[in-house]
């Protein structure tokens, strides 16, 4: 009787490490599926920025400098790697964007540009989507780093070697309380 008592805790005891296991499998999987969700908004970000210059350039030849350190920083976004590094970077090309945008406002004719008006307009729906998968991204981490901080999930999460994955960084500018005049 004894043994088989025995033999239904270790068979329990078992099927537990078995699913908290695969439970951390998962997790760890989406983390990086929500990750890669992120890159490809990036990417596509990336992909715009070239184009929006170009427009600008047409209109606003004498603003080189604007042009260069948009430049500069998305080859730096694009090279960088981890969350951190990524939202830094990243956030310091969305400040020379906003600094582009506002060259743009001074050009009348370049906001009537159909071209111009587009590349914003698809550019303004990436940053929509990057905030949404920061936001998505951001949840699951928050999940999976959760579950390896719970007992007695925290063993299984011990013997598999896992670490707490990095949040994606808000945007030092978006921390603030939001500025309304009227």
């Amino acid at each position: 009787m004894v043994g088989w008592i025995i033999l239904i805790v270790v068979i329990v005891v078992a099927l537990w490490f078995v699913g908290t296991y695969n439970m951390f499998v998962t997790l760890r999987n989406r983390v990086k599926n929500a990750w890669a969700q992120i890159d490809v908004q990036l990417k596509r970000r990336y992909d715009l920025i070239p184009n929006l210059v170009e427009t600008v350039k047409g209109y606003a030849k004498h603003e080189r400098e604007v042009f260069e350190k948009v430049t500069e920083l998305r080859t730096k976004a694009m090279s960088a790697s981890g969350p951190k590094e990524v939202g830094e970077a990243n956030n310091m090309l969305t400040g020379a964007l906003k600094t582009l945008f506002a060259v743009a406002e001074a050009y009348p004719e370049l906001k009537a540009n159909e071209n111009f008006l587009k590349l914003q307009e698809e550019l303004t729906n990436t940053e929509n989507k990057i905030a949404f998968s920061r936001q998505f991204y951001n949840d699951i981490v928050m999940r999976y780093n959760m579950a390896q901080e719970k007992i007695p999930a925290a063993l299984v999460a011990r013997v598999m070697g896992l670490t707490p994955s990095e949040y994606y960084p808000v945007p030092e500018e978006e921390r603030g309380n939001v500025k309304v005049s009227f």
